[in-house]
């Protein structure tokens, strides 16, 4: 069993703490992934609002669509983890999608990243998912050592595709013709 991660923590505050976001983290939650984008040069792409992310996180209805962490320090959000959960046919066990991470710059190196991943990671094993995973941007080398340093190993083998807008559109309207020679 491999021995948990040795990394460089420098505390900041007096209150260091993860905790399953609630309702009234939505707005801060929105802020985060606004600056999220914009560190990844991707802010004009974002098109969520608190309505929707409310909706995904806290439906009045049935399964949430997604969870969320927070990291606080001294009572304020300063970092968050947004994910859902897969499922590998290979394993035929849950996993956890780790869709956003994000810790503000001025809170960086203070462990709070590695408590997030650490708290999914916690899920995952009680649980009994076998798998945590993420993407991360080829241009973002601190956050490839980070996630290196933590064990995680990187998929090169896979290429990433996506289908939005027209191409979604136009493909959401075909219909395959039934095999005319059965």
């Amino acid at each position: 069993m491999p021995s948990a991660p040795v990394l460089p923590v420098h505390p900041i505050g007096r209150d260091p703490r993860v905790r399953p976001a609630g309702p009234s983290d939505v707005e801060v939650i929105v802020r985060l992934i606004r600056e999220l984008a914009d560190y990844e040069k991707a802010l004009p792409e974002v098109a969520a609002d608190e309505s929707h992310l409310a909706a995904a996180l806290f439906p009045t209805g049935g399964a949430p669509a997604a969870y969320a962490h927070v990291a606080e320090v001294d009572g304020d959000v300063v970092g968050m983890a947004v994910w859902f959960l897969s499922f590998s046919t290979w394993t035929g066990t849950h996993g956890i999608w780790l869709e956003d991470l994000y810790v503000t710059p001025e809170h960086r190196g203070s462990g709070l990243g590695l408590a997030l991943l650490q708290t999914l990671a916690g899920i995952c094993a009680e649980r009994g998912y076998h798998r945590l995973e993420w993407w991360v941007l080829d241009w973002n080398t601190p956050s490839i050592a980070f996630y290196e340093a933590l064990g995680a190993v990187a998929q090169d083998e896979w290429t990433r595709f996506r289908l939005d807008g027209p191409a979604l559109t136009i493909l959401s309207g075909t219909r395959v013709a039934p095999d005319a020679t059965k």
